[in-house]
């Protein structure tokens, strides 16, 4: 058997069903490598290894009895810090935030563990989630395992260098502007942002979406049926509905035909790297060698609207500091507080025509995406950047270049994957970005899962440093086949 950090959600329910493996054990390898690999990513927040075990003992004890909890009972999964889990503080990210106990967990938290997950870690964020960067004033910078002197992204920058080390199968981030599909570009993983209110999320808010941070398709979806339940403290929740989460490999079929559209230039920011560019042609290739139809796609997204978003997000961050005391106000990373502090002359005229740049994106993003049945575009338009700077211009008046491929889907509401296609010369990630109509999260994901089918092998994820794998292998937990005996699973597993 594969080593056990490394199966996905689907195959160790299999394997608990089958008797071949236990909670615990799965449990303690991912322990085992987090506390190797953690010294150098920084990815974990609140890692409580004996509530961990003490989660996943009485998984094992449900799988013995025949009666598992739910659709993920025992499989390891975390949450990012600024999603709420009861009794714990949500710093999010910054020294800034007072460390108060949050009441009640969060819906994403709340549905994983109605459903067995073993929630044994929250991950690492940068200030307020304002970056695409593991810098934190709170938080160790967070590194990306494939390169370690490069970030993974942000800011949901420790599930995306969690996923991509093999710390278990399952983890949740959220994203505003890009902040899953970002890191899962940079970490080379499958990163989902769905339909606005497809996961319910407290606090709600304008394009932010929580979702699944995994290794593969499968298990994004597997978290979807968990985490697409209803939960009335999201007013922006959609309503309950049926989705056949686990129908994915559909998608090949499907495939003959549909318009997809191919944006390689996003109309502003950053200029697409040629490595970039390329691994994305490549990528709509294979669906149209598949019998798409793949077709060039103008660019929609103006500077005005980009720069307009910078402006209204600034002048919101701004007022949230100016409500700390000056004290707090200190502590904040100082490319934040010099970002938010830029919009203190932004006069009322200038504010209201900033926050219009919202409504102006979310128009043009759907009127450019109507033509077609999906979009295909990078998700970046650089690989991984230097784990140091707070983003990849380190220019805090020019923060959002490398974002306007991904904060046009937050605003006009669409589901949007990022899946890995390729890597650069350099051994980075580049992800391919499909993006769907409103509420069709179920053809994204199935989308995802074609491409995946049609893609040629990637390089194996990295393995812990040279110098930790000898004390690994010592540690690694023996396991012991047991003959099978059926145990009752919910049947999409």
């Amino acid at each position: 058997m594969s080593e056990l950090h490394t199966l996905g959600a689907t195959q160790l329910l299999r394997a608990y069903m089958a008797r071949q493996l236990s909670p615990v054990e799965v449990m303690q390898a991912v322990l085992d490598l987090a506390a190797r690999w953690e010294p150098q990513l920084h990815a974990t927040y609140l890692l409580r290894p004996e509530a961990a075990l003490e989660q996943a003992r009485a998984s094992e004890a449900r799988w013995q009895q025949r009666a598992p909890q739910g659709w993920l009972d025992g499989v390891p999964a975390t949450i990012k810090d600024n999603i709420a889990t009861a009794g714990d503080p949500t710093p999010l990210g910054t020294a800034a935030t007072a460390l108060v106990p949050a009441a009640a967990d969060a819906p994403p938290a709340a549905r994983l563990r109605e459903a067995g997950a073993l929630l044994w870690s929250k991950t690492t964020m940068p200030d307020f989630g304002m970056l695409s960067s593991g810098l934190s004033s709170f938080h160790a910078t967070a590194r990306n395992p494939w390169d370690l002197s490069k970030g993974p992204g942000g800011s949901s920058a420790g599930a995306g260098a969690a996923a991509a080390a093999g710390y278990g199968p399952l983890h949740v981030g959220t994203d505003i502007g890009g902040s899953i599909r970002l890191p899962a570009s940079w970490c080379g993983i499958v990163g989902f942002k769905p339909s606005l209110g497809r996961i319910p999320i407290d606090p709600p808010y304008t394009g932010r979406c929580a979702g699944p941070m995994t290794r593969s398709v499968e298990d994004a979806a597997l978290m979807m049926m968990v985490l697409a339940q209803p939960d009335a403290r999201d007013c922006m929740a959609l309503p309950p509905q049926f989705i056949a989460w686990e129908q994915l490999d559909t998608g090949l079929e499907r495939l003959r035909g549909l318009r997809f559209g191919l944006l390689l230039d996003a109309g502003c920011g950053l200029p697409v790297a040629p490595e970039v560019r390329q691994a994305i042609e490549h990528a709509a290739t294979l669906l149209e060698k598949a019998g798409a139809i793949v077709e060039p796609m103008a660019p929609f997204l103006t500077r005005d609207m980009l720069d307009g978003m910078d402006h209204f997000w600034r002048m919101r961050s701004h007022m949230d500091l100016q409500a700390l005391p000056a004290a707090q106000q200190d502590k904040v990373l100082p490319f934040i507080r010099q970002w938010a502090d830029s919009a203190d002359g932004l006069t009322a005229a200038a504010l209201f025509a900033a926050q219009h740049q919202f409504f102006r994106t979310r128009q043009a993003t759907v009127q450019a995406c109507a033509a077609f049945d999906y979009v295909l575009s990078p998700v970046a338009p650089i690989t991984a950047f230097d784990a140091q700077l707070a983003s990849p211009t380190n220019d805090p008046l020019r923060p959002l270049e490398h974002i306007a491929f991904t904060v046009p889907f937050n605003m006009s509401e669409q589901p949007s994957i990022s899946v890995p296609c390729a890597q650069s010369a350099q051994g980075l990630p580049i992800g391919l970005q499909i993006t769907g109509p409103r509420f069709d999260d179920l053809g994204v994901l199935q989308m995802a899962r074609a491409f995946e089918q049609l893609r040629a092998p990637l390089p194996p994820y990295p393995s812990a440093p040279a110098a930790l794998q000898r004390d690994m292998a010592q540690a690694a937990p023996q396991t012991t086949a047991i003959a099978a005996d059926p145990i009752p699973v919910p049947a999409a597993v």
